[in-house]
């Protein structure tokens, strides 16, 4: 019995294949890059040390009358006539939060006005908040790239479960739990019934996301003018026009109501909906991300499912 002849890959495909080996080429990169935009942020955070259950020593404190004699540490109260002295500890009860980049073809856009790729800058997004929340002591993840992992380097780690994808991670709901969040890094220009489906399976796991979108510079402004051909990466459908610049204003109408209806979705979830171009510093969106997942982890540590 003769073989099937193999599959023909399609140029979507093809392109795709060759996006993947490009990032895996480029991971080293971005993960200095990554590394190098969390110092920045953490330059101007104090940082989330606070005292609670755990086994890390954090420091003493004047014992409180009231309060339980089992607290106080007696060898350090010792050395002192006048005051008892309670050992506190840090709180280390870890909180998971699953990071998602974009990966897929239309990502790789990059027009001259732009820093970056969106899919670079993704990433990169990515890696230096794993960085930041490694360093708080929490619990990540790259969602549809295996379980989450409390450690230092999870940066890193992180970085060589994206080196060996077979393809662009997908959103599993599935790997969500109650309480848990999510931060999804895209440009999220898919259909509105789309994206409906995508995070309304965030929303009944009972997870809280937290969505940045990237575009490009030209992707905002439309600077396009005269004969223009458009192409779609996904599907590699073109459309040609002759005077650009007419579509200008209907391009920015349909842009602002598609952000529009974003916001609003996460506004009754209580999500984190930012705005992020590919032409301006990194930092903004991770200090945004970092105080709001802090104060997040806060809320839920003191029993406060919000």
């Amino acid at each position: 019995m003769a073989a099937a002849a193999p599959r023909e890959i399609t140029a979507p495909e093809r392109q795709a294949l060759t996006e993947a080996k490009g990032l895996a080429e480029s991971l080293p990169d971005l993960l200095v890059e990554a590394e190098r935009v969390a110092t920045t942020v953490l330059a101007g955070w104090h940082g989330r040390r606070r005292s609670g259950p755990g086994e890390t020593f954090w420091q003493f404190r004047t014992f409180i009358p009231g309060e339980a004699a089992t607290g106080i540490d007696w060898r350090r109260s010792a050395r002192d006539e006048h005051h008892l002295y309670v050992r506190e500890r840090e709180w280390e009860a870890a909180h998971t939060i699953w990071l998602w980049p974009d990966l897929t073809v239309s990502m790789a856009f990059r027009s001259r006005l732009g820093r970056a790729s969106k899919r670079d800058r993704a990433v990169v997004l990515m890696l230096a908040l794993a960085d930041l929340l490694a360093a708080a002591g929490e619990r990540v993840g790259l969602l549809g790239g295996g379980p989450p992992i409390l450690a230092r380097n999870a940066a890193e780690r992180l970085a060589g479960s994206l080196a060996h994808l077979a393809g662009p991670p997908d959103i599993d709901p599935h790997m969500l739990r109650r309480f848990t969040d999510v931060v999804l890094f895209s440009d999220f220009l898919d259909p509105p019934d789309l994206l409906e489906e995508k995070l309304g399976a965030i929303a009944r796991a009972g997870a809280r996301a937290h969505l940045v979108e990237i575009l490009d510079p030209v992707e905002e402004t439309f600077p396009y003018t005269g004969r223009t051909e458009f192409r779609d990466p996904e599907s590699g459908r073109r459309h040609l026009v002759g005077r650009a610049e007419s579509y200008r204003a209907d391009y920015a109408e349909r842009l602002a109501l598609h952000r529009a209806w974003i916001a609003e979705f996460c506004r009754r979830l209580d999500w984190t909906f930012l705005i992020h171009r590919t032409d301006a510093a990194p930092t903004a969106p991770l200090l945004a991300l970092h105080a709001r997942l802090a104060d997040r982890g806060d809320r839920l540590r003191g029993g406060l499912a919000a």
